[in-house]
């Protein structure tokens, strides 16, 4: 019994059905029961659990899923080897590495252009402005949490909670209690504002374009999602103080270009939904594209940078000596989250490789007959917290049950705004746990759990009953 239950939780979230679409090979269900099959599911238990104690064991969280993942790959490829079939675990993982490569591509590109307007002096800019506005540490909290909420609909969550989370670092660095409740909200803002738009999420998108749900559809869950943001983010205002950032004693200049890269930003996301809108793309070929916008308009920055040295005190890369840098994409590039981004190959490769043993077809046919399609709809969500919703989503697309309008807007709610009742829940979750390490972390995220579940139950009681003619 325990055993079916791990298998069930664990592979619901499962990126692959069945392969028999690459060469019409079956995935051999016998194998679901083998000893090598129980092995890879316990591998990754193990390998998730060093995940959850990564701050105290200060083991990096990419290291046990990368190792776990070829370990189970290793279990496939005897598996399918031992009945002759050499070829199968071949194509399985290739679609696997495309499955990764779009998100690695994606994030990348977003790491990149965060990195490049830290780098110019956005960021700070923008703390300098909060500032002298006189806003306490309460009015920040609300403004990033808002600005969440509305930014992601457009860049999608993990952009958002990167943009965000990089500002409330500036703020109140030195106050690590509001720096973690801050990004707590940020996440939960933007996994909310995300569910309610096709651009917000990528789970939104595969849902629009599997053309379950119409584009102005997805704005009839917008009133949920304010709910699912707002009950915790009213827990977590009494919180924190009053008190006021210290006023900045000098004057922050943006260097040069920095304004036309956060219009380079703005024109990559645009560039990337219209790939994915348009060109039926995927959206991180359009990530790639404004890449090389930045690319260019690096060169140009370098040409000028260097031009003004010939007047001007010398340019050098010493930023010890207080002389200015020169802007380098490639530095940029490799200031990326590396953990983060190895991360998500582990997770990809070990519940894809989980996939071939059969698990997730015999969650398919139970799943949404056995316990009918609300409550399975709400597991969902609980499912996403423990794993990336991307996968989570894919997987009930692939099972294509029957169901009504309300429910895939249900489905789509719940696999959004599920991933925030752990941090490592969602791309936006994971991605500030590595901008802001060893402040918000998986242990701060799950004190607060509680009441992010209550937004969560509010926003699916506001849907079932704002939308109760679509159920």
């Amino acid at each position: 019994m325990k055993v079916q239950m791990l298998t069930f939780f664990i592979m619901l979230f499962s990126p692959i059905v069945v392969f028999a679409s690459g060469g019409g090979q079956e995935i051999h269900m016998e194998f679901s029961h083998s000893l090598y099959g129980y092995l890879s599911l316990a591998l990754f238990v193990i390998a998730y659990t060093l995940v959850i104690f990564e701050e105290k064991l200060h083991l990096r969280k990419s290291k046990p899923v990368i190792l776990a993942a070829g370990i189970i790959w290793i279990f496939v490829a005897l598996s399918y080897a031992s009945i002759g079939d050499t070829e199968h675990a071949h194509f399985a993982i290739k679609h696997n590495f495309v499955e990764y490569a779009e998100l690695f591509l994606f994030l990348l590109v977003a790491m990149t252009y965060i990195n490049s307007m830290e780098e110019r002096n956005v960021f700070q800019s923008l703390r300098a402005w909060l500032v002298s506005r006189g806003f306490s540490l309460r009015a920040v909290f609300w403004v990033t949490g808002l600005l969440s909420f509305f930014i992601s609909p457009v860049a999608d969550n993990l952009t958002t909670a990167l943009l965000m989370g990089a500002v409330v670092m500036a703020i109140g660095r030195d106050n690590t209690k509001f720096v973690a409740l801050a990004c707590i909200n940020i996440v939960v803002a933007a996994n909310a504002g995300g569910a309610f738009s096709p651009f917000g999420d990528i789970t939104t998108l595969m849902v629009w374009q599997k053309a379950k749900v119409e584009f102005s559809q997805f704005f009839l869950i917008f009133l949920p999602s304010v709910v699912n943001w707002l009950v915790p983010a009213v827990f977590m205002h009494f919180a924190i103080g009053q008190e006021q950032p210290e006023p900045l004693n000098e004057e922050v200049t943006l260097k040069i270009g920095a304004k036309r890269i956060i219009v380079l930003f703005l024109l990559t996301i645009v560039t990337a939904v219209s790939f994915h809108n348009f060109l039926h793309l995927p959206p991180a070929s359009g990530m790639m594209l404004g890449l090389g916008y930045l690319g260019f308009f690096s060169f140009y920055i370098r040409k000028l940078e260097h031009r003004l040295a010939d007047y001007e005190a010398p340019l050098n890369i010493d930023e010890g000596d207080s002389l200015v840098e020169l802007f380098d994409l490639f530095k940029r590039i490799a200031r990326a989250e590396w953990d983060t981004l190895l991360f998500f190959y582990g997770v990809i490769l070990c519940v894809g490789g989980l996939s071939q043993f059969g698990y997730l077809i015999m969650v398919s046919n139970h799943m949404y007959t056995g316990m009918g399609p609300t409550f399975a709809n709400v597991m969902v969500g609980f499912l996403s917290a423990i794993v990336d919703n991307i996968p989570v989503m894919f997987a009930v697309l692939t099972m294509d049950p029957a169901m009504s309008l309300g429910q895939w807007l249900l489905v789509t709610l719940t696999a959004g705004v599920g991933g925030s009742l752990l941090s490592i829940g969602s791309a936006a979750g994971v991605a500030l746990m590595g901008t802001a390490r060893d402040i918000y972390t998986f242990s701060v995220h799950l004190k607060w759990t509680i009441v992010i579940a209550l937004g969560y139950a509010a926003s699916i009681i506001v849907h079932l009953w704002f939308n109760a003619s679509l159920m």
